[in-house]
């Protein structure tokens, strides 16, 4: 949940009686200077007032805010905090305090202020709106509900705290809440944001369907890449291939520099067996954003199963091991390009780079059981078979349910006359791929789990 704490524009209320009195015609213009938005005209003319009148509270209180409004975060906080030690019992002041507080990050003190306030108005629609934007900012989302609730008690047709609560249901599982909470919301506008949320809702709850209806209709209604890649998804994750390949089309005709979108694609043809132009879509997927792991990842995949454009892909891989020669996984992906792209009877094939790649792999992270499974095919082509066969112990202890691993460990036993122990592994082999999860579930738990990080990009990327 991302989320925006404002600052409560309300200090008119308080300036009145400033005006009422007649303190300062400078006052009057500086009040207009900000209501206009001209906010150094407003700052100079306040900060002067400050000088003569440094115990007058709607001074400080505007010049707070105008500061705010500059994004000058610390002198703003400055000035409405000398207007609560004014007006200790205004809830207004504090909660104008607090979000200031918020904006820098100090989110202890923030609390402190808007809980103050609410203790002074219960009903104070800002404060416990604010707040409730406060717990969600730092991840306390459960703590956040009663505070959205409160706001949306005081002000039922808010779609700004209404779209928050929605959004905070959803988050703490209570999904039939959240539900209930947009459809109202939908009473008031009919936003592609309300469907987008709705669906999230209707997928969370496990109702596909629906979901997609939902997504559907937010793009419908927004074609932004946002909820393009939201409609495609849901497709996609649930093997809805050839709508979830036209609508990933269209996108990338709309968004052309969109990675993830190109990364959907190429995912959605993918799943649809059609390998040579998957690789085609995450070959530019990497191009657009050369950084990002996934898009390797899944090239990798679909490379697997289409190995034609070979030079294409290596070049990205070893462009990638270029730009992250400490990512495990970027050394990995060039070695095996490498090999999978020039075969043994290839001439420019460089097994001795190859092994050094998948070594380096191995020295960055010990635990990768991948590459002790490829440095160990490595040895068995070259009929290495008793160096192979640590290496390929070595993944199955990282990784015990690795099938590949326990045939071609089984594979070096025999080529080393260890026959029982060659027996072992292939009766593990074939217990494995019985149990193993169908491949169409593997790559349903990848696909969701790029959408989770495309979706959420502090996320952890794989």
């Amino acid at each position: 949940m991302t989320c925006v704490l404002l600052l409560v524009l309300t200090a008119a209320a308080g300036l009145a009686s400033a005006q009422q009195k007649g303190q300062n015609r400078d006052f009057q213009s500086a009040l207009v200077n900000y209501n206009a938005g001209r906010f150094p005209e407003a700052a100079a003319q306040l900060e002067k007032l400050a000088v003569d009148l440094p115990a007058s509270f709607d001074v400080h209180e505007l010049l707070g805010l105008v500061y705010a409004a500059q994004s000058q975060d610390a002198k703003a906080s400055e000035h409405l905090e000398k207007a609560v030690r004014l007006k200790p019992n205004s809830a207004a002041a504090r909660t104008n305090f607090a979000a200031s507080l918020a904006r820098q990050g100090k989110f202890q003190p923030a609390e402190e202020q808007f809980k103050k306030a609410i203790a002074l108005e219960p009903r104070n629609y800002d404060a416990n709106h604010n707040l409730g934007e406060l717990y969600a900012q730092v991840g306390k989302i459960a703590a956040s509900v009663p505070f959205f609730e409160q706001a949306q008690r005081v002000k039922p047709d808010s779609y700004e705290n209404g779209y928050d609560l929605s959004l905070a249901y959803l988050h703490v599982a209570r999904t039939s809440d959240a539900r209930r909470s947009v459809q109202n919301l939908l009473r008031q506008k009919n936003s592609a944001d309300l469907h987008n949320l709705l669906g999230e809702i209707e997928e969370k709850d496990s109702k596909f369907i629906a979901a997609a209806k939902e997504f559907e209709t937010a793009a419908h209604l927004d074609p932004s890449e946002s909820n393009l890649f939201d409609w495609g998804s849901e497709l996609l994750i649930h093997r809805t291939l050839d709508p979830a390949v036209e609508v990933f089309r269209q996108a990338t005709q709309r968004y052309p520099q969109s990675p993830r979108l190109a990364i959907g694609l190429g995912m959605a043809l993918y799943s649809r067996a059609n390998y040579e132009e998957s690789v085609k879509w995450l070959l530019q997927a990497v191009d657009l954003d050369p950084a990002d792991p996934r898009s390797y990842h899944f090239l990798a995949r679909a490379y697997d199963s289409s190995p034609t454009q070979a030079e294409e892909v290596i070049q990205r891989f070893r462009r990638f091991a270029e730009l992250q020669p400490q990512n495990p996984r970027a050394l990995y992906y060039y070695a095996t390009s490498s090999w999978k792209g020039r075969r043994t009877q290839d001439a420019g094939l460089d097994l001795e780079q190859i092994e050094s790649l998948l070594k380096a792999a191995l020295k960055l992270d010990p635990t990768f059981a991948d590459a002790h499974l490829q440095l160990g095919n490595l040895d068995s082509d070259q009929k290495k078979y008793a160096e192979a066969i640590p290496e390929y112990q070595s993944a199955l202890k990282y990784n015990p349910k690795m099938a590949d691993a326990h045939y071609r460990l089984g594979q070096a036993y025999v080529r080393t006359g260890e026959k029982q122990r060659a027996q072992e592994q292939f009766a593990l082999y074939e217990k494995l791929r019985a149990q193993h999860l169908a491949e169409v579930d593997r790559q349903r738990g990848e696909i969701r789990q790029f959408v989770y990080t495309a979706k959420n990009p502090a996320s952890t990327k794989q």
